[in-house]
C-alpha cells in the first residue's frame, strides 16, 4: 500500500515522538526505497562481495532506529540519512576488509584514477564530502542526492525545490570542489584514514 500525500513526514513525526505503530508502517512503505538506495550504492562491486544489499539495508535500519530523534523534516530528508548511513558503513566495511568500495563519479579526470588505488578514491571522496558538508552543505547535498540517492538530475532539483539548471550548476560546482581537491590533496592522509 502507498503512502498517501504527506504521510511520510506525519509518521516520521509520530515516530519521533515514540509510536512504535508509526515505526512499523514508516519501514513498511519505505523498504522499496532503501533497497533501492542499498542497489544502488552497490552497483559496481565485484561479484562474491561480503556485504549484500539485504544486510545494508537492515545495518540502516539499525541505525535509524537509534537515530530516530532526529528532527526529520521529510521522507527525502529520512532517504538521505539513510543513503549516509549506508555510505558510511561501506567505507568502514572498506577499510576494515581492505575491499574496494566503488562510488561513480562520471567524469573523474584520469590522472586521478590512476594516482591511487580505487578504495583510496573512495574513502578521499568520503573524507571530502564531510568537509564538504562544512564548507558548502547544499553542494555536498547535491553530490549525495545524486550519487547516494541514485536520483536523476530532474528528481534531485524537484527534492531541493530548485530548478533544473539551478541543480546541475551545484552539482557541477560540487564535482570541480572535488576533483580540485582530489588532485591536491596528499596519499597519507587517506593511507592514514584507511587505517583509522
Amino acid at each position: 500500500m502507498e503512502a498517501g500525500p504527506g504521510e511520510i513526514t506525519v509518521l516520521l513525526q509520530r515516530w519521533r515522538l515514540g509510536d512504535r505503530d508509526a515505526e512499523s508502517r514508516l519501514f513498511e512503505l519505505l523498504i522499496p526505497d532503501l533497497r533501492k538506495i542499498a542497489g544502488y550504492c552497490l552497483r559496481g562491486e565485484r561479484r562474491g562481495h561480503s556485504m549484500q544489499s539485504t544486510m545494508l539495508v537492515n545495518e540502516a535500519f539499525l541505525r535509524l532506529v537509534n537515530a530516530n530523534q532526529i528532527e526529520w523534516q521529510d521522507r527525502a530528508h529520512f532517504l538521505a540519512v539513510a543513503a549516509r548511513i549506508m555510505r558510511h558503513y561501506l567505507i568502514d566495511h572498506a577499510r576494515h576488509k581492505g575491499s574496494v568500495v566503488f562510488i561513480p563519479m562520471e567524469g573523474l579526470p584520469e590522472p586521478i584514477g590512476r594516482k591511487r588505488s580505487p578504495s583510496d578514491t573512495v574513502i578521499a571522496i568520503d573524507l571530502l564530502l564531510d568537509e564538504l558538508k562544512e564548507e558548502a552543505p547544499e553542494l555536498c547535498e547535491a553530490v549525495e542526492l545524486k550519487f547516494f540517492l541514485g536520483l536523476n538530475d530532474d528528481e534531485a532539483a524537484t527534492i531541493l525545490g530548485l530548478t533544473l539548471r539551478t541543480f546541475q550548476r551545484r552539482y557541477q560546482r560540487a564535482k570541480i570542489w572535488l576533483f580540485q581537491r582530489l588532485k591536491s590533496e596528499p596519499t597519507n592522509r587517506v593511507a592514514t584514514a584507511t587505517n583509522v
